[in-house]
């Protein structure tokens, strides 16, 4: 089963220089909880991007780069490599953008906290489509000069 597991503010955004456009920490103690103990397929800039490998997961980076390699990263060249690496089980897809779309027709399901509002950023992920149906929501309101957003469980329709 692939699962993706990202934050999208409501124009698409979902990074910025590298890094995530807001800070909310009710979402990075979801991704933690949601993450742990499964392997992350992710692309090599967003494995740059954390500070240090997150600890109780395993990291599949998929890279082009045939000589790139980092600590804590085990890396994949394919897409079927790096499923190859994660073996059976769930599978959590972080991303980035280029790697959730190259995932997109084999997820199963999106584990999505919507930010509610339009923010800046340099990285996006377009809406999904309508071949996902809304299965769980929980709201939250803005707080704390944090933006109000939404965690939502979205599941394939087959």
């Amino acid at each position: 089963m692939i699962t993706f597991h990202l934050a999208r503010a409501a124009n698409g955004v979902i990074g910025r220089d590298g890094a995530l456009p807001w800070r909310l920490p009710a979402d990075l103690k979801r991704f933690k909880a949601q993450t742990m103990g499964k392997p992350m397929i992710m692309g090599r800039k967003t494995f740059e991007s954390l500070p240090v490998p997150l600890p109780g997961r395993r990291h599949i980076v998929l890279t082009r780069d045939r000589g790139w390699q980092a600590e804590g990263a085990e890396v994949a060249h394919t897409p079927q490599e790096a499923l190859a690496l994660a073996g059976e089980g769930e599978v959590a897809v972080i991303g980035g953008a280029e790697i959730f779309a190259i995932f997109l027709p084999q997820a199963d399901a999106i584990e999505l906290t919507e930010v509610h509002g339009d923010i800046e950023g340099d990285a996006t992920v377009p809406p999904f489509g309508l071949e996902w149906r809304e299965t769980a929501r929980e709201d939250f309101p803005s707080e704390a000069g944090r933006p109000a957003y939404s965690f939502v469980r979205l599941e394939r329709v087959r």
